[in-house]
């Protein structure tokens, strides 16, 4: 009894891990059509892969539900001022009029960095995530490395 009781927790924990993978890709695949003609304008405009763009988009904002997304529409985690109340939900994250503007600022803040000359206009992911990481973008550069370019690969950017 207790090794059927094993096998139906183990089936339960493998159903549940399932469901939430699926709904995960489900997410990212909105969130991915939603998104693309934005990054692919922005990647044109500014020779930043739109692969990175979404991707690291995709890993900041939880695929546009975290609450940064959703009360400030900051997609990439950029720190500054914003509007909400004293009282209730409060961040140190910058608030935008729209989603669109939060990209724009992100490929802003890109083209400000050390690395940007010798990189724009190179379509390759990897070298970009690797700069941007080292360039003080995550406080934990080697994990964030190894989730954007898992983003990217997953979803087949």
């Amino acid at each position: 009894m207790k090794i059927l009781g094993w096998i139906l927790k183990r089936k339960l924990l493998l159903l549940g891990f399932l469901a939430v993978m699926i709904t995960a890709n489900a997410q990212n695949t909105s969130y991915i059509s939603n998104h693309k003609s934005l990054t692919e304008e922005l990647s044109a405009e500014y020779g930043i892969p739109y692969s990175v763009i979404l991707a690291v988009a995709i890993v900041e904002s939880s695929s546009g539900v975290g609450k940064a997304a959703k009360k400030l529409n900051n997609h990439f985690g950029i720190v500054g001022s914003n509007h909400l109340p004293k009282k209730g939900y409060r961040s140190r994250y910058k608030q935008y009029d729209t989603d669109a503007d939060s990209f724009l600022d992100f490929c802003r803040v890109i083209s400000h960095k050390n690395f940007y000359a010798d990189l724009k206009n190179n379509n390759d992911p990897k070298q970009w995530v690797k700069a941007i990481s080292q360039s003080g973008y995550s406080g934990k550069p080697q994990i964030w490395e190894k989730r954007i370019l898992n983003t990217i690969s997953t979803n087949r950017l």
